[in-house]
C-alpha cells in the first residue's frame, strides 16, 4: 500500500485514505519428506530483546539432502503490495549439530540456500520491527501487516518472523513463544500449554497445522487491555494497547459488541469461525509510530492501527467502519476465493481478477449493513455513497477492475489499487440494485454471496475465470451486461443510473465536513519549494476556515501551540481528523509576513458538494425498491 505513507508529495492526499484497507488466503503445498520430524519447532523469545529485535529458533528436524532453502515471505495475503519481510531479519546462521554455523549463501533478500543440511540442527537469526522506521524508511509494510517490539508491547505479525522451508511447506509448525509471567497475551492460533521455564518465564506452546496457519494468525503480548464476549456462537476477544492509556477494551467494547451482533444478524446463517479475535493498537503519534492507520483481516482475527489521539466517539466511528470490513472478510475471500488465494505463492503470487468482490463488496456490506441495521440513518448512507462517488473520481475511471486486479503489483494498476474501497464498493452497490430490481426486491447481492458461499466455502475455491458465468446463471442477463460493461470493461458507471431504479438523485447541496477537507480534497499542500505546509485552494470550500478568512497559500505556523514541519504533520492531521464541534482550538497562520491568529470554538463546518436525495416524484414501486434495498 504505497500511498498510506506520507512522502512530500502524496503526504496530503493519502490522509484521506487511510481509513480503508484489506483480503486474505489459503493455501497449497506438494508434500515432501525432506525431514524426519514432523513438527517444525519455532520459538521466539521476548524476554531477550536487544535493539529492538527478538531473537528467533527454527528448528526444522533432520534433513535427508545436502541443500535445503529457507524463506520468508516477500508478499503476504490481504496487502497487495511487496512486503519483503526477508529484510528485517539480521545474523541469519545455519547452526550444526556440532554448534558450527554451516554455509549458507543469500540468493536474494527473503531467501537463504544452506549447504550441507544433513548436519543442520537448527537455524538462529533476529527480527527488526517495522513500527519505528516507518518514517525513515521506503516501502516499510503497511503498520497492520507489520511488527511492533518494546518493553511492554508486542505487535507480532507471525510471517514477519517465522519463515518456511521450500519443500516442509505443509508441514505442522510447533511454536513456542518465552515471555514475562505479567504479559497478557492474545491470539487467535491454538494453544497448547503453558509452563514456567527454567528462566522465570513463560513458555507458551502453540501449534498450527501448517505454514499458513502461522501467517494466519497475529498475536499481541505485553501490557494490553483485553475483553471478551460471546456473539451467538462465536467468542469474540478485544485486545487493545493504548500507549497513553486514553482507551480502553472495557470503554469499547459496547460499540464493537452492537457492531458484530448487528453483523451477525445481517449475515444470517453464514458462519465460519468460532472465534474472532480483534487486535486493536492505537498509535501515539510520535516519529517513531505507526504511521499506516487501517486494518489487515486474517480468518480468524484482524489487526487495526489507529490514533490514541482520537475521541471516543471517533475512535467508535473508526471502529464500526474498519472492524465491521474486516469482520466481512469471512464470507469473502475468507470463504468464497478463487485458486489464486488458496493456493497463494508467499514469494511469487499470482492474483485474482475479483478484488471488486474481496474488497469492494465487503467494504459495500460494511457500510450497507450500517443502514439496514439502523446503525446510522439513511441520509447518512446516502453520504457515504457520495463520498465514495467522490473519492473515486480521482482514480481512472476507465480502468478495467479485472484488469488492475491481476496486475496489482504493477502500475498504471498498482496506483489504482485503493479505488476497490471506492468503485469497488459502488459496483457491490449496483449490482445489489439491479438484482433487487430484477427480483422485485426479493434477493439482492448478499444473497448471491451466500449462495456460492453454500457452493464453495473455506476449503473448496472456485475457478477464477468462472465466476462471472456461475453469478450470471444464478441471477439475470442484466448481470451480465453490468459485468462486461463496467467491471471487464471500461465503460464508467453512470450512477444516476440505477439511483434512478430506487428513487434516488443526486443534487448541489451543502453537506457536512470535517476540518481537514473539502469536496475537491484536502485544505492543506505542501510548499514546493519548502518543507513547510500551507492552507490550498480548497480551503474556501470549507466553511469553518473560509469564515475565519482563511485563504489559499496561507502558512500554517502552529496549532494549538504545536509548530507545524513536514516532518509532524503527519501526527498533526490525524489529530485533526477526529476534531469535534465544542473543541477550543488556538491556529496561528501567517499571509504576507503577517501572523493571525484564530483562538475559537469549532462549530461545524459545511462544504458546496453533490449530495444524493430522495425524489419527491417517486413512484411507489420505486419506493418499494428502495425500502427492499436499504432495509430487507
Amino acid at each position: 500500500m504505497d500511498d498510506k505513507y506520507f512522502s512530500m508529495k502524496n503526504i496530503l492526499l493519502t490522509l484521506i485514505l487511510f481509513l480503508f484497507f484489506s483480503s486474505c488466503s489459503s493455501l497449497r503445498f506438494s508434500k515432501e519428506k525432506d525431514a524426519k520430524k514432523i513438527n517444525i519447532i519455532s520459538k521466539l523469545d521476548l524476554n531477550n530483546v536487544v535493539g529492538d529485535k527478538i531473537p528467533v529458533v527454527i528448528n526444522p528436524g533432520k534433513f535427508n539432502k545436502d541443500t535445503v532453502v529457507y524463506k520468508m515471505p516477500r508478499v503476504v495475503q490481504g496487502t497487495y503490495s511487496i512486503s519483503n519481510f526477508g529484510r528485517f531479519v539480521k545474523n541469519f546462521k545455519p547452526i550444526s549439530y556440532e554448534g558450527k554455523v554451516l554455509n549458507f549463501s543469500s540468493e536474494d533478500i527473503n531467501t537463504w540456500k544452506i549447504f550441507n543440511a544433513k548436519k543442520l540442527d537448527k537455524i538462529l537469526y533476529e527480527v527488526e520491527d517495522t513500527f519505528d522506521i516507518e518514517n525513515l524508511e521506503d516501502d516499510i509494510p503497511f503498520s497492520p501487516a507489520g511488527t511492533n517490539i518494546e518493553d511492554d508491547n508486542f505487535m507480532l505479525n507471525l510471517f514477519a518472523f517465522i519463515g518456511y522451508f521450500e519443500s516442509l511447506r505443509n508441514n505442522s509448525y510447533e511454536l513456542i513463544v518465552s515471555s514475562k509471567e505479567e504479559y497478557k497475551k492474545s491470539s487467535a492460533l491454538k494453544l497448547v500449554s503453558l509452563k514456567n521455564n527454567s528462566k522465570g518465564l513463560i513458555d507458551s506452546k502453540y501449534f498450527a497445522k501448517r505454514y499458513f496457519d502461522i501467517v494466519d494468525n497475529p498475536m499481541m503480548y505485553g501490557n494490553l487491555d483485553v475483553e471478551e464476549f460471546m456473539v451467538e456462537d462465536i467468542k469474540i476477544v478485544l485486545s487493545v494497547y493504548s500507549p497513553n492509556k486514553n482507551h480502553t477494551a472495557k470503554s469499547l467494547v459496547k460499540t464493537v459488541e452492537k457492531m458484530m451482533f448487528a453483523q451477525k444478524e445481517y449475515l444470517g446463517s453464514i458462519d465460519s469461525t468460532s472465534r474472532y479475535d480483534i487486535f486493536l493498537y492505537l498509535s501515539d503519534d510520535k516519529e517513531d509510530s505507526p504511521q499506516g492507520l487501517g486494518a489487515l483481516e486474517h480468518h480468524n482475527s484482524t489487526v487495526v492501527v489507529l490514533s490514541d489521539s482520537f475521541s471516543e466517539e471517533m475512535l467508535a466511528k473508526s471502529i464500526i467502519d474498519i472492524v465491521a470490513h474486516e469482520f466481512f472478510h469471512i464470507l469473502t475471500p475468507l470463504t468464497v476465493h478463487s485458486e489464486d488465494i488458496h493456493y497463494f505463492d508467499y514469494d511469487k503470487p499470482t492474483f485474482s481478477k475479483h478484488l471488486w468482490m474481496y474488497e469492494g463488496v465487503v467494504e459495500y456490506f460494511a457500510q450497507h449493513f450500517q443502514v439496514n441495521k439502523n446503525l446510522i440513518d439513511r441520509e447518512e448512507f446516502y453520504k457515504v455513497i457520495m463520498d465514495k462517488i467522490r473519492l473515486s473520481n480521482r482514480y481512472d475511471d476507465s480502468m478495467s477492475f479485472t484488469n488492475m486486479s491481476e496486475n496489482v503489483l504493477d502500475e498504471p494498476y498498482a496506483s489504482n489499487y485503493y479505488n476497490v474501497y471506492q468503485k469497488g464498493a459502488l459496483i457491490g452497490m449496483c449490482l445489489d440494485i439491479i438484482i433487487r430490481t430484477e427480483s422485485n426486491g426479493e434477493r439482492g447481492i448478499l444473497w448471491l454471496m451466500k449462495q456460492l458461499s453454500d457452493k464453495y466455502g473455506k476449503q473448496k475455491p472456485f475457478k477464477d475465470d468462472l465466476l462471472f458465468d456461475e453469478m450470471i446463471s444464478l441471477t439475470y442477463p442484466s448481470v451480465k451486461i453490468f459485468f462486461e460493461n463496467h467491471v471487464q470493461g471500461n465503460i464508467p458507471i453512470n450512477y444516476n443510473e440505477f439511483f434512478e431504479k430506487v428513487g434516488l438523485k443526486v443534487v448541489e447541496g451543502k453537506v457536512k465536513t470535517n476540518f481537514i477537507r473539502s469536496g475537491n480534497g484536502l485544505i492543506f499542500k505542501a510548499g514546493e519549494d519548502d518543507k513547510k505546509i500551507y492552507f490550498g485552494s480548497n480551503v474556501a470550500n470549507n466553511s469553518f476556515w473560509a469564515d475565519h478568512g482563511v485563504v489559499d497559500d496561507d502558512l500554517l505556523i502552529s496549532i494549538d501551540n504545536v509548530e507545524v514541519t513536514i516532518e509532524n504533520i503527519n501526527s498533526i492531521l490525524r489529530n485533526m481528523y477526529g476534531w469535534e464541534p465544542g473543541r477550543d482550538i488556538n491556529v496561528v497562520y501567517q499571509r504576507d509576513g503577517e501572523k493571525r491568529e484564530i483562538k475559537t470554538k469549532l462549530v461545524q463546518s459545511y462544504m458546496k458538494d453533490k449530495v444524493i436525495i430522495e425524489s419527491s416524484d417517486s413512484t411507489d414501486q420505486k419506493k418499494i425498491m428502495l425500502k427492499s434495498w436499504l432495509f430487507n
